[in-house]
């Protein structure tokens, strides 16, 4: 994979535009999350659609956007099915087993997400988010809807 491809440039100048200046949980520059994503990927819509996956959710950025960005439909529609609306979180993640490059990206996000060494002190909200994302893997990654 070509880590400088035109497209993959492209996204990485969108989320550091998308994030600037947004922190993680553990107050860390939240573009890290996004590339460290990116970083276990080899196939350049992987590595896109890891980049741009909370730019819709936590942005100006829309759909159309993207599009007009120049970026294919199957990292379009994944970006899209990786945002969650006013929806029931299981029910979000129920949309993303759908789409198997969503799917992919949100099992690497949630594990990224789970790593609680991130943290500097661990708060029982914490341990709770913990095992939801704990049970959205397994749903993603049982093939029985």
């Amino acid at each position: 994979m070509d880590i400088n491809s035109a497209m993959i440039k492209k996204a990485i100048n969108l989320a550091f535009s998308a994030h600037e200046g947004q922190t993680d949980k553990g107050d860390m520059a939240y573009i890290m999350h996004p590339f460290y994503i990116a970083s276990k990927l080899n196939d350049e819509d992987e590595i896109i659609t890891a980049l741009l996956h909370d730019t819709l959710e936590d942005s100006d950025l829309t759909k159309k956007d993207l599009i007009n960005a120049g970026f294919n439909t199957n990292i379009v529609e994944a970006v899209d099915t990786l945002t969650r609306n006013n929806e029931d979180y299981f029910y979000y993640i129920s949309r993303i087993k759908k789409n198997n490059l969503a799917r992919k990206i949100k099992i690497l996000d949630l594990k990224h997400n789970m790593d609680l060494s991130r943290l500097d002190k661990i708060t029982s909200e914490d341990i709770k988010r913990y095992e939801k994302y704990k049970k959205a893997i397994e749903i993603l990654t049982d093939n029985k809807e």
